[in-house]
C-alpha cells in the first residue's frame, strides 16, 4: 500500500506547535548506536545538554538530546480528509464524531503514514492514541494475521492504560474487520493464549504478560510491521526496561517503530537512540504538562486538618479523583467516606483485576463520585468531564504529578489540580513544581472556609453512611481454568470485560460520545 511504504523523500513531522527534528544545544556525537539483535541503527543524535536555568518557572528537569531528523519532514494536515486513510476509518471517524485532528495527531499522520519512525511528546489527553492507532490499522487494512503471529504490537505499561487504548481503537478496527486482542496480568494466561493463538492483528500488551505468552509459545513477533510505545517514560520508571528491550529485539528490524509519551526524559535515550530511524520528532506541548485550561493550586493545610479537608472536598458536588501515596491509605480514606455519606471507592494494585476494572466502570457510570487511587490510576483512565483532581498526598516526583492531573482538562476542557501541602512539604512541593515547569497559586486554607469551598466546591457530608451495590464475584477471573473459556460472540473475550479478538474486536468503550471535541477524545489517552 502506498499510503504506508516507507519512502526516501519528504517525510517528517510538523513544527507548528513544538520542534521537529531540532538540533540540541551542544556538539554532536559524531557516531551511530547499532542497536544489539535488530540490526538498526539510530540517526545522530546531539549529545549536549541544555543550560539549567534557575528561573522557577521554567523546567528543571534534563531532557535528553533529540535525534536530529534527517529527512524533510511533510506539512502538518489541518482535517482528516487531506489523509490518505481508508474509506472504512474515514467514515469510523465520521461515525465517532471526530472531525478535526489534534495538533499532536495533525503533525505525525502524514508521516506515519508514509512510514516514517515517529518520537511524539504531548501531555496526557493531547490525542496520542489516534495519533498512532489510525496509522497502525491503516497499515493492516486488508490483511490477516496467522495464530501466534500479529502484525501490530502496542506496549503499554499498565493494565488500565492498555484496556482504554483497546477500548479506544475498536471502533476503527471494526470498521477495517481487524483483530485486536488485549494481553495484560491479573487475568487467565490461559484465555488470552487462547485468543493469541486463534489469530489476532494488533495486540495492546503489558511486557511482563506478553513475554510469559512468549515463553508459553502462544506468540512470536516475527511478523510484527509496525511496533508502538506508549507512555514510554513510566515503563521505564517502573523497571521494564529490560523487558521492553528484550520483546523489540524480537520485533523485524524493517518495522516502524512510533514512541509517544507525555514526558521524555534521558531514561528512555535508550530507546530512541537504539530503535528509532530517522525519527520524525514532534513535541505538541513542549513542557509537557503545562495546559492553558488547567488550574493548579497548593493548598497548605495543618496537619489535623488534613483528614476533614479531604473529605470535604470528596462530597462536593460532582466527580473528584483523589490521589494517595499506599494502597492501605486508599482504603481507609474509601472506607470513611463511605461512613459519612460519599460515594467513594479505592483502586490500587492490590485488587484483583476484574475488582478495578468494576470499581472504573462504576466511577464512569457516575455511581462512584470520589475514586480514591494510588499511582495505579494516573494514567490510561478517562472520565467525561472530570474537572478536580486532589493530591491528597503530594506525588513523588513531577512525572506523577502532570500525569495524576492529566485525568482532567482533557481534549480542551477545562479542569483543577488540588494539592494539600503540610508545612514539612512545602519546599519539596515547591521544587517538584519548578520541575513540572508549572507556577501554581497557593493558598492556607482550613475546613470548612469559603477559600476551600470556592476552588474545589468543598461541602460538608450529609453523614448518613452509603453502600456501593457491586455485582457478586462467582469466580476471580485470573483463577478460572482456561480450558473453561470459550469463544463468544465476535470471538473469544480479551481482558478487563473488552473483546480482544474475532471480527468484531469487542466494545468500542462505554458508549457512542457526541460533539467534535468529546468524539475525538476517545482516541485519547495518557
Amino acid at each position: 500500500m502506498n499510503r504506508i511504504r516507507r519512502t526516501g523523500g519528504t517525510s517528517g513531522a510538523s513544527g507548528t506547535s513544538g520542534s521537529s527534528g531540532s538540533r540540541s544545544s551542544g556538539s554532536s556525537s559524531g557516531g551511530r548506536f547499532r542497536g544489539q539483535g535488530a540490526g538498526r541503527q539510530a540517526s545522530r543524535t546531539g549529545t549536549g545538554r541544555p543550560a539549567r536555568q534557575s528561573s522557577r518557572s521554567a523546567p528543571r528537569r534534563q531532557e535528553f538530546a533529540l535525534p536530529v531528523t534527517l529527512t524533510e519532514p511533510l506539512p502538518a494536515v489541518e482535517t482528516f480528509a487531506e489523509l490518505d486513510l481508508p474509506a472504512g476509518l474515514s467514515a469510523a471517524l465520521v461515525t465517532e464524531g471526530v472531525s478535526v485532528p489534534f495538533p499532536i495527531q495533525a503533525a505525525t499522520l502524514p508521516n506515519t503514514l508514509a512510514g516514517r519512525d515517529v518520537l511524539g511528546r504531548g501531555r496526557t489527553g493531547s490525542g496520542k492514541t489516534l495519533a498512532f492507532g489510525l496509522p497502525v490499522l491503516a497499515r493492516l487494512d486488508g490483511q490477516r494475521a496467522q495464530p501466534r503471529q500479529p502484525l501490530a504490537l502496542v506496549l503499554v505499561p499498565t493494565r488500565e492504560l492498555a484496556q482504554q487504548v483497546t477500548d479506544a481503537l475498536a471502533p476503527y478496527a471494526r470498521a477495517l474487520r481487524l483483530r485486536l486482542a488485549t494481553v495484560v496480568g491479573g487475568v487467565s494466561i490461559g484465555r488470552q493464549a487462547h485468543v493469541l493463538r486463534g489469530g489476532a492483528e494488533v495486540v495492546v500488551a503489558t511486557p511482563g504478560r506478553l513475554k510469559d505468552l512468549i515463553e508459553r509459545g502462544a506468540c512470536v513477533l516475527d511478523q510484527v510491521a509496525v511496533t508502538v510505545l506508549d507512555e514510554a517514560d513510566q515503563m521505564a520508571d517502573m523497571g521494564f526496561m529490560p523487558q521492553v528491550t528484550a520483546l523489540l529485539d524480537q520485533v523485524p528490524a524493517r518495522g516502524q517503530r512510533m514512541l509517544f509519551s507525555a514526558t521524555l526524559d534521558r531514561n528512555i535515550d535508550l530507546l530512541v537512540r537504539r530503535y528509532l530511524n530517522d525519527p520524525v520528532v514532534h513535541s505538541v506541548d513542549p513542557s509537557a504538562g503545562a495546559v492553558t485550561t488547567m488550574e493548579h493550586h497548593l493548598l497548605h493545610v495543618h496537619d489535623a486538618d488534613k483528614h476533614t479537608a479531604a473529605t470535604e472536598i470528596a462530597a462536593r458536588e460532582g466527580q473528584v479523583i483523589m490521589f494517595l501515596d499506599t494502597k492501605h491509605a486508599a482504603d481507609r480514606l474509601a472506607k470513611h467516606l463511605l461512613s459519612v455519606g460519599v460515594r467513594a471507592a479505592a483502586l490500587h494494585g492490590g485488587k484483583s483485576q476484574p475488582q478495578r476494572n468494576r470499581t472504573l466502570a462504576q466511577f464512569k457510570g457516575g455511581q462512584v463520585t470520589a475514586l480514591v487511587a494510588t499511582n495505579v490510576a494516573a494514567r490510561g483512565i478517562h472520565v467525561e468531564g472530570l474537572d478536580l483532581v486532589v493530591n491528597v498526598d503530594p506525588p513523588g516526583d513531577h512525572k506523577d504529578y502532570l500525569h495524576r492531573g492529566g485525568r482532567t482538562a482533557r481534549a480542551g476542557e477545562s479542569g483543577t489540580v488540588v494539592t494539600l501541602v503540610l508545612p514539612h512539604q512545602r519546599r519539596a512541593m515547591d521544587r517538584l513544581m519548578a520541575d513540572a515547569g508549572i507556577a501554581p497559586r497557593s493558598a492556607r486554607i482550613r475546613p470548612g472556609e469559603d477559600e476551600l469551598q470556592r476552588i474545589t466546591g468543598a461541602r460538608t457530608p450529609s453523614g448518613v453512611p452509603v453502600t456501593l451495590a457491586a455485582p457478586a464475584e462467582s469466580r476471580r477471573e485470573d483463577e478460572a481454568p482456561a480450558g473453561r473459556h470459550r469463544r463468544g460472540r465476535g470471538g473469544a473475550r480479551g481482558t478487563g470485560g473488552a473483546r480482544g479478538s474475532g471480527r468484531g474486536t469487542g466494545r468500542g468503550g462505554s458508549g457512542r460520545v457526541s460533539g467534535q471535541v468529546r468524539g475525538a477524545v476517545r482516541g485519547n489517552t495518557a
